[in-house]
């Protein structure tokens, strides 16, 4: 896997663990679990660091795609992509081991072959 994935895996984690964080519902119901949660200036400043490795068209595609669904990075399992669950083209698996970014042709999501 290319060592960008590698850096939008973890930054779109990152963008999670600060969404939940910010969430009240789901910050009240960690609370109520018992997990004190501090720590979110940290999670941000990691967040600005991983982002500056990034090549800036990539992180500006990743931050478009994540501003419209919860998941921007998707795995392919068996030859449908994760997020919408649509088979991909017997095409997509030529390209698939090649250095360009993959795309589902259908939700738009990046796709990698874990």
């Amino acid at each position: 896997m290319r060592e960008e994935f590698r850096l939008l895996i973890a930054l779109q984690d990152l963008d999670i663990m600060i969404r939940e964080a910010r969430e009240q519902h789901t910050s009240d119901q960690y609370r109520d679990m018992g997990f004190k949660l501090t720590g979110l200036e940290e999670l941000q400043e990691a967040r600005k660091k991983l982002a500056a490795k990034i090549p800036t068209a990539l992180r500006n595609r990743y931050e478009k795609l994540a501003a419209h669904f919860k998941l921007a990075i998707i795995p392919v399992t068996g030859d449908k992509c994760l997020g919408c669950f649509v088979k991909l083209p017997t095409s997509f698996f030529s390209s698939a081991y090649s250095s360009e970014l993959l795309t589902c042709e259908s939700c738009g999501r990046l796709l990698y072959i874990p």
